[in-house]
């Protein structure tokens, strides 16, 4: 699965498991009162695979299997982040998501025969530091996305964004440096 290959989930009974524990997971979470901050902490540790001490996620929240994803101190995610995590997702320190944003490591084959048969592959998503993502923005398998970057509302993350940028559109492109 992180290989990078096709690979078939959906046969695979051991990644169902893990992708069903996961939502079960995260439906807990996201029945949890903004008020039970320590049992919402205590259980986004044990679905991510990594933390910083300080971090704040709003419900809802969704992942497939928690245990690929990990984000450094001082993140916080609006609510209605979408986490596809079949591959490594690395959030880097001072992180901050604007609401109903996607980040998709699972891509499906433009061969509809090998769509059919159920085939996808994955590729990890990086984000470094000092980051800034606009509302409803959507980033692709593969992504890398520098240091201290701006990514605007709306924008379709679909290919490596360099540090010190603004970057916006679709697809998103860096505009201009960063002062």
């Amino acid at each position: 699965m992180m290989s990078g290959e096709l690979y078939s989930a959906s046969a695979n009974t051991t990644l169902l498991d893990l992708l069903t524990d996961c939502h079960e997971q995260c439906y807990d979470y996201n029945q949890l009162r903004p008020s039970q901050a320590t049992e919402r902490t205590a259980l986004m540790r044990r679905i991510l695979g990594s933390t910083g001490e300080r971090f704040k996620i709003i419900s809802p929240f969704l992942c497939d299997y928690g245990f690929n994803i990990s984000i450094g101190e001082d993140f916080f995610a609006n609510a209605g982040l979408v986490i596809l995590d079949e591959a490594p997702v690395t959030m880097g320190h001072h992180v901050f998501i604007a609401p109903n944003c996607a980040f998709y490591t699972a891509g499906h084959p433009l061969d509809a025969a090998q769509r059919l048969a159920g085939k996808q592959y994955s590729l990890p998503i990086t984000v470094g530091d000092n980051v800034w993502i606009g509302g409803r923005v959507c980033v692709l398998p593969g992504v890398t996305i520098g240091n201290d970057v701006v990514i605007g509302a709306g924008s379709v993350v679909t290919h490596d964004i360099p540090h010190g940028y603004l970057a916006m559109g679709n697809p998103c492109r860096p505009v201009r440096r960063i002062k």
